[in-house]
C-alpha cells in the first residue's frame, strides 16, 4: 500500500457516502411494501398494537410497515430530506436518531393509545429527525456548527414545522399524534446522548 493509499483510506467517508443510511432505510421500506402488495395475508398486522406486550415488536418492525402505498410515499420525502441532514454527522448519529426516535416513539404511543390500536409508518422516524435538527443547535460544540445548525434548523422550521405542528395538535382520525410527540422527543433526546461519538463514520 502507498502513502497515498493510506491517506485516502484515512479521510473517513466521502461525502455523499454519509447519506447512505437514510437511503437504505427508505429502500427498505419500498421492498417492505412491495412484498406486503404482492404476498397473500398482510405485513401490518406486525405493527405496534398498544397495551399488548406482544405488540412490543412492533416499536422496531412498524417503522418499516405502511397502510398502503399512499401512506409511504406521504412519508417518503421529508423522511429522505430530514434524514440526510441528521446523516450529515455520520452513519452512527443517524442510526442513534432513528433508534431513539423509533423506541420513544413506539414507547409513547404503546402507552397512550387506547388498548388494541395498531399503529405503523415511518412518521415518528421523520418526526424524530425534525426535532433532532431543530435541537441540535443546543448541543454542545464548536461556535460555527452552532450556527450552521442554527440557519439548517430556521429553514427546517419554515419548510415542516407547520406540518409538523399539525401531526400533533391537529390530527385527523386514524393518524397517530402519539407516535408524531415521541418521536420527536425522542429525536430531541438524542441531541444530547453520545455527543462524544458524533464523528462521522
Amino acid at each position: 500500500m502507498t502513502s497515498s493509499d493510506v491517506t485516502r483510506s484515512t479521510r473517513g467517508p466521502r461525502p455523499l457516502g454519509r447519506f447512505a443510511s437514510p437511503i437504505l432505510l427508505l429502500a427498505v421500506m419500498w421492498v417492505v411494501q412491495a412484498a406486503d402488495a404482492i404476498l397473500p395475508g398482510s405485513f401490518t398486522g406486525f405493527g405496534l398494537r398498544s397495551w399488548d406486550l406482544e405488540g412490543l415488536l412492533g416499536i422496531l418492525v412498524g417503522p418499516l410497515l405502511h397502510a398502503n402505498w399512499q401512506h409511504l410515499i406521504a412519508n417518503s420525502l421529508p423522511l429522505l430530506v430530514l434524514g440526510c441532514l441528521v446523516a450529515v454527522e455520520g452513519a452512527r448519529r443517524f442510526w442513534t436518531v432513528t433508534l431513539l426516535a423509533a423506541v420513544v416513539g413506539g414507547l409513547g404511543t404503546w402507552l397512550l393509545n387506547a388498548p388494541g390500536t395498531l399503529t405503523v409508518g415511518a412518521s415518528g422516524l421523520v418526526f424524530g429527525y425534525f426535532g433532532y435538527t431543530v435541537l441540535r443547535v443546543f448541543a454542545p460544540g464548536r461556535v460555527s456548527h452552532r450556527i450552521l445548525y442554527a440557519v439548517v434548523a430556521v429553514i427546517v422550521i419554515a419548510l415542516y414545522g407547520g406540518s409538523m405542528l399539525a401531526g400533533v395538535v391537529g390530527v385527523r382520525e386514524g393518524v397517530s399524534w402519539q407516535a408524531h410527540l415521541f418521536g420527536a422527543i425522542g429525536g430531541g433526546l438524542a441531541v444530547f446522548l453520545g455527543r462524544g461519538g458524533s464523528r462521522a463514520t
